[in-house]
């Protein structure tokens, strides 16, 4: 079977995004062409979507194949950064199940805090994914806080009330709540809808261009998946990595040991109480120093620290400033709050049979975020920087599922492989290190 010229045209497409964001002389040598539905089998995302006592399924667009052109994308980026990353694009959308051991489960999301459910018109995505979002449920719906299994109860009130007035409801008070598209409508957009949906990111400059340093520093403020996701890619391209953890809020991913060791391996870890003055002045130390800065934060939280990147872009050539927020920085969404699962459905990546819509993979908002983010980090790299990128989980999603297009075999051809990872060797996660820089 020839293989589809498809990842040509993808690459060329997010190569047009980032010469117009940062200026000619983006390029890429030889791209290896894969075919579309064979790629989504092969990257270990087929075998986490579907039903679980049901054949496993893929999406009508190329999700595979457009992560897979990012990959090679990154690879001829980093070429110019003398570390050329070289890593199986698509199987980053796998990793963290092939860690933890999660399985597909149709309307569950695979990490089991997500879930679709029927409203009376419509469906939505819910995610109770901290703790106390329990504690908010009663003042949503009306209902008694949802111990296992209370998911009934959370169902129940649900399917008796408008999508929209649950998702605006949740979303006011700060729960991880999104609606569905209808079947084959557009994504609704909001203020920030005029991005073009066949870019997956906003690029501003604020600051000169600098020539790059011979290993620039990336200090990561992000926590979960995306952020670090982009550091660690930034981290095997050459880059030294700095994670910053406050003392009152550790990454959530620690709950994972491998996986938190995965994404942080090799990277150096400062502790900083950010409610003391003498904790803020050593992050904004930090900031001052770095070349790129990560961070997943709304923007009052930002501003409660002192750190907008107006001002940090501004105040040396070269810097780059990566926002990854579920709804982007920009736009009247800009605080709300969204994870992998549920910014996948509101960007419309899911897939549906003929009961309704099911999860797509495994929080595959996150790990393409993280990759996109990357490409567009290396990208500014190599051009001397002074550039905030904005990202959100929904519109990369969206990004992803623009323009469907048929697979060109059938599932009956297919060998679905299983997620896998780059699993770390135990202990070689992040190090720690004090909170200045030597």
């Amino acid at each position: 079977m020839a293989a589809p010229q498809i990842v040509h045209a993808e690459a060329e497409a997010l190569l047009a995004a980032l010469r117009e964001a940062l200026g000619p002389g983006v390029d890429v040598g030889p791209l290896a062409e894969v075919d579309p539905l064979e790629r989504w089998a092969d990257s270990g995302a087929m075998a986490l979507t579907g039903r679980a006592s049901e054949a496993p399924l893929a999406p009508s667009a190329p999700v595979a194949s457009r992560i897979d052109a990012a990959g090679q994308v990154l690879r001829s980026l980093t070429e110019e950064l003398a570390s050329p990353v070289e890593i199986d694009a698509p199987a980053l959308l796998g990793e963290r199940a092939a860690i933890l051991g999660l399985r597909r489960s149709g309307e569950i999301a695979p990490g089991g805090r997500c879930r679709l459910l029927p409203a009376a018109d419509g469906w939505i995505a819910v995610n109770l994914a901290r703790p106390e979002d329990l504690e908010l449920v009663p003042a949503w719906l009306g209902i008694d806080p949802p111990a296992p299994p209370g998911w009934s109860a959370v169902a129940g009130a649900i399917a008796e009330r408008d999508a929209d007035d649950v998702v605006e409801r949740a979303q006011l008070l700060g729960l991880a709540v999104s609606g569905t598209p209808s079947e084959g409508a557009d994504v609704q957009l909001d203020a920030r809808g005029t991005l073009d949906a066949t870019t997956p990111f906003i690029a501003r400059r604020l600051g000169e261009r600098r020539r790059l340093r011979h290993r620039p520093l990336v200090v990561d403020l992000s926590s979960l998946w995306a952020g670090p996701l982009c550091a660690n890619l930034l981290g095997l391209a050459g880059a030294r990595v700095v994670k910053v953890e406050s003392t009152t809020r550790k990454d959530g991913a620690r709950a994972h040991p491998r996986f938190f060791d995965l994404l942080h391996a090799g990277h150096d870890l400062v502790t900083l109480d950010l409610r003391s003055t003498e904790g803020v002045d050593r992050l904004h130390g930090l900031v001052n120093e770095a070349d790129i800065i990560i961070e997943a934060s709304r923007p009052r939280a930002l501003d409660h620290l002192g750190l907008q990147p107006e001002e940090v872009l501004a105040s040396s050539p070269g810097r780059t400033w990566i926002t990854i927020t579920g709804y982007g920085r920009t736009g009247p969404w800009a605080n709300r709050v969204a994870f992998g699962d549920d910014a996948a459905v509101a960007g419309g990546l899911l897939v549906r049979d003929d009961r309704g819509p099911l999860f797509c993979s495994d929080a595959v908002a996150d790990p393409a975020t993280g990759l996109l983010a990357a490409v567009a980090g290396a990208a500014s790299l190599v051009h001397g920087g002074g550039v905030h990128i904005d990202l959100a989980l929904r519109e990369v999603a969206r990004h992803l599922v623009r323009e469907p297009a048929p697979p060109s075999a059938t599932a009956g051809e297919l060998v679905v492989r299983a997620p896998r990872s780059r699993s770390p060797e135990p202990g070689t996660g992040a190090r720690p290190s004090a909170g200045t820089l030597p």
